[in-house]
């Protein structure tokens, strides 16, 4: 299921370390305004990272992959969560969830797209196995 929103404007200028955060600030934004729990941000371990983790309205944990670019010239940012990083986001969730001591429950794992102007979000973008 796939939600969109035109509400997210991107400064040109920006280094592609700050265009990033200014993505994951709106994805932040959107989350909050459909009523997730935002938990941690930019959750790092040696095998990588993970944007944002929350819980959603139903309680489920929800690992979100944020992809933003101005244009689509290099492709949906979608199509950038390619199987090496799903790999990699499960490695992360994994450590997440032993660090937590998290032993059952739902999980899930979402993506957000911020692409000329419109915020997409992408539910169960992804299964483990």
């Amino acid at each position: 299921m796939m939600d969109t929103e035109n509400s997210f404007t991107s400064d040109a200028g920006q280094n592609t370390r700050a265009k990033g955060a200014s993505g994951e600030d709106a994805a932040i934004e959107y989350l909050l305004s459909k009523g997730f729990e935002i938990l941690t941000r930019n959750f790092r371990v040696k095998v990588g990272e993970i944007d944002c983790i929350a819980r959603d309205k139903d309680g489920t944990l929800v690992f979100v992959e944020v992809k933003s670019s101005r244009t689509t010239v290099c492709g949906h940012p979608f199509s950038w969560i390619t199987p090496a990083k799903q790999r990699t986001l499960a490695k992360v969730a994994r450590w997440y969830l032993s660090k937590e001591n998290i032993k059952s429950g739902a999980c899930r794992f979402d993506a957000i797209a911020i692409c000329n102007g419109k915020i997409e979000h992408l539910k169960n973008c992804f299964l483990v196995g």
